[in-house]
């Protein structure tokens, strides 16, 4: 087993198979060896074939219909891909509180959290990358996804694009491997 969590098979020089430990379900792998080897195990006669896996979700499954501004729900799913876990965690959690959060409600929840806790003064600096993602990938003349109300002292996201980040991040939880991580290429460090 590699470290990255994937079984690499190699026959020969002929074939190699390399099963994700982490997405690809047992039956998926047990028929991709089965495949390679050209081994077929014994079935019922009238199973002509193993069942068809169901295939996975991905951008290309999100709408293109413009939510405002310009941005699509398949935009809103780049945006999070893009950006580092830390920012998409506090973005994430501002989605969850409706697309209304106060500074001090983030940063208390991300100060106790239990297993990625994100220091009070860094949680500004995280979403910095924001701004930068979105110049990268979001629609060309946008107003911020991300608003902030200093005098207020609220993030505030726009209630229909809220809708398609909460869409975003369904996905992303189905899809894991399509998140950009840690420069090292690990998960999340806790701080």
């Amino acid at each position: 087993m590699r470290q990255d969590g994937r079984a690499a098979i190699t026959k020969g020089r002929d074939v190699r198979l390399t099963i994700d430990t982490e997405t690809d379900s047992y039956e998926q792998a047990i028929a991709a060896v089965q495949a390679a080897y050209g081994l077929r195990p014994d079935v019922p006669a009238d199973w002509l074939d193993a069942p068809a896996t169901e295939p996975r979700p991905g951008p290309d499954d999100l709408g293109e219909d413009d939510l405002g501004d310009g941005w699509t729900d398949r935009l809103l799913f780049q945006m999070i891909a893009s950006l580092m876990p830390r920012a998409r965690a506090v973005l994430r959690r501002i989605v969850e509180m409706g697309g209304t959060a106060s500074y001090d409600e983030v940063q208390q929840h991300f100060a106790d959290h239990p297993t990625a806790p994100i220091p009070r003064t860094k949680i500004g600096g995280s979403l910095t990358s924001v701004k930068a993602v979105q110049r990268r990938v979001g629609p060309a003349g946008a107003d911020h996804l991300l608003q902030r109300d200093e005098q207020a002292r609220l993030y505030r996201i726009e209630r229909a694009l809220t809708e398609g980040l909460a869409r975003a991040f369904t996905l992303a939880d189905s899809r894991p491997d399509l998140m950009r991580r840690d420069p090292d290429g690990q998960e999340p460090r806790p701080v």
